[in-house]
């Protein structure tokens, strides 16, 4: 009991010294054992990581001059939603592998012949590009203007949207498919234009001419493809910002699993993309926020305006094989507190993108393995579930009221550390099914990808003027 006490007694005189010294170097050694752990993990009631069935927005998007909100295609924000028509976690997973395999065959040159490739702000909502996790927002195209909920992605270049005629097939969109006869501002790019021939690198496939008039033909990693017109109309984001002769697909034949959205606007680094587009307004910069859940909002911003004080900016990467994605450079991983053991030439042999469209964040096979030990190792004390397709790390926390879940934080390029939100660390299929949401490239030479699973809650910038992409926490509040 002496001994005890005594140990006690020298602790909190040690304790004591440190706060009445004018520095407080080396009183981390005296730190509590609990609050370090508090520290580096996030402690949550069981019961949160279960989705809710109401919409609870984020004001954030209203909060910017020129905004759109971002919003989850099939949560209860959404007016795409269609009830028992949303795909199963399995299925989103499926089809987001089937897009980081497109991804890669893009950056790898043997991708088939069918590929896809001031400030104002618009609202992001969570929809499905392949039926996987991408985002949705709203704009207005033609004379008179007809909204339109596009999927965006900075992974491809090309805007583009369903239009009638509907010569072949058109799949299923919430709002009316937009007929270009109806606007007094569409006009049809010629074949003869040298814009028309700008599409290849666009689209990854060359254009085609059928009266005159050109033919863009896009595809992407889930089979899913869009054929039409290519022409130039009033595009307008807000009651501001209006842009006329904009650039885009006209499409007339379309298929695949893009059901609910009128079709896709291109944030990628492409001429042809909107950044490029718009850049004499905005400088190519734009920001967003993806929501926490499908239950609330995020928003996606153009121009400078309302970007935080607290975002830290690491150097944009071009990719030689792949210049339209925004390139990362990741130096390392902490798991716990603790930076993992990973050679910085793991991240720099393939590099690594950051994309919007990609669910699930994808690592170098020996990052992730480095990950996956020490989160496991972090886990111990609960009982492992069923894998979840590309999900090897699962959990079975339906006997628990509470759990310590480790914190998981990413090292980029100029000293710039991103926390990931305990939204971002998790991927929950059900309570016995509680699954780390990251996973391995099949080995270190494919690219890896910063998913939008793990950019959940931050404020990213893309700002393509000064070479930089920005990270800030807290983002969508």
């Amino acid at each position: 009991m002496a001994a005890t006490i005594s140990s006690t007694f020298l602790s909190a005189s040690l304790l004591l010294l440190c706060l009445l010294s004018a520095s407080r170097k080396g009183c981390v050694a005296f730190e509590q054992p609990e609050l370090a752990a508090e520290t580096h993990h996030h402690t949550l009631q069981v019961s949160s990581l279960l989705p809710s069935s109401v919409c609870n927005p984020s004001k954030a998007a209203d909060k910017k001059s020129s905004s759109l909100t971002v919003i989850h295609k099939h949560g209860p924000c959404s007016q795409l939603r269609q009830g028992s028509d949303a795909p199963t976690h399995a299925e989103v997973l499926l089809h987001d592998q089937a897009r980081v395999n497109s991804i890669h065959s893009r950056l790898a040159n043997t991708v088939n012949n069918v590929r896809e490739k001031a400030a104002t702000s618009i609202p992001a909502k969570h929809g499905s590009v392949v039926r996987s996790g991408s985002y949705i927002v709203t704009v207005g195209l033609g004379t008179p203007k007809k909204d339109l909920s596009l999927v965006f992605d900075t992974g491809s270049d090309l805007t583009w949207t369903q239009c009638q005629p509907c010569v072949r097939y058109c799949y299923q969109q919430k709002e009316p498919i937009f007929d270009p006869t109806q606007s007094k501002s569409y006009l049809n790019i010629s074949c003869s234009s040298s814009i028309c021939g700008s599409l290849s690198s666009a689209t990854g496939n060359p254009p085609g001419c059928s009266s005159s008039t050109c033919v863009y033909k896009i595809g992407y990693g889930d089979k899913s493809f869009s054929i039409g017109f290519f022409g130039t109309e009033r595009l307008t984001l807000t009651l501001t910002d209006i842009f006329d002769n904009f650039l885009f697909g006209c499409g007339e034949n379309n298929q695949g699993l893009f059901k609910g959205a009128a079709g896709l606007l291109g944030l990628g680094r492409n001429k042809l993309s909107f950044p490029s587009q718009t850049a004499q307004k905005y400088n190519k910069v734009f920001t967003y926020c993806l929501p926490s859940s499908a239950s609330s909002t995020g928003y996606l911003s153009f121009g400078s305006s309302g970007i935080s004080n607290s975002v830290k900016f690491t150097p944009l990467v071009t990719l030689s094989r792949g210049p339209s994605f925004y390139g990362l450079g990741i130096t390392g991983i902490s798991v716990g507190g603790k930076r993992l053991s990973i050679s910085s030439s793991v991240f720099t042999t393939a590099g690594t993108i950051i994309d919007s469209g990609t669910v699930i964040t994808r690592l170098p096979a020996t990052a992730y393995s480095a990950l996956r030990t020490a989160f496991r190792q972090g886990m111990s004390k609960y009982p492992m579930g069923k894998p979840l397709s590309i999900l090897d790390t699962c959990y079975d926390l339906s006997s628990y009221n509470s759990v310590s879940i480790p914190k998981i934080s990413i090292s980029f390029s100029g000293g710039v550390e991103v926390e990931i939100a305990l939204t971002g660390i998790l991927y929950v299929n059900s309570l016995s099914q509680v699954c780390l949401a990251f996973a391995g490239n099949n080995n270190d030479s494919n690219v890896g990808i910063l998913g939008n699973v793990q950019q959940k809650t931050l404020q990213v910038v893309y700002d393509s003027a000064n070479a930089r992409v920005g990270f800030a926490t807290g983002g969508c509040s």
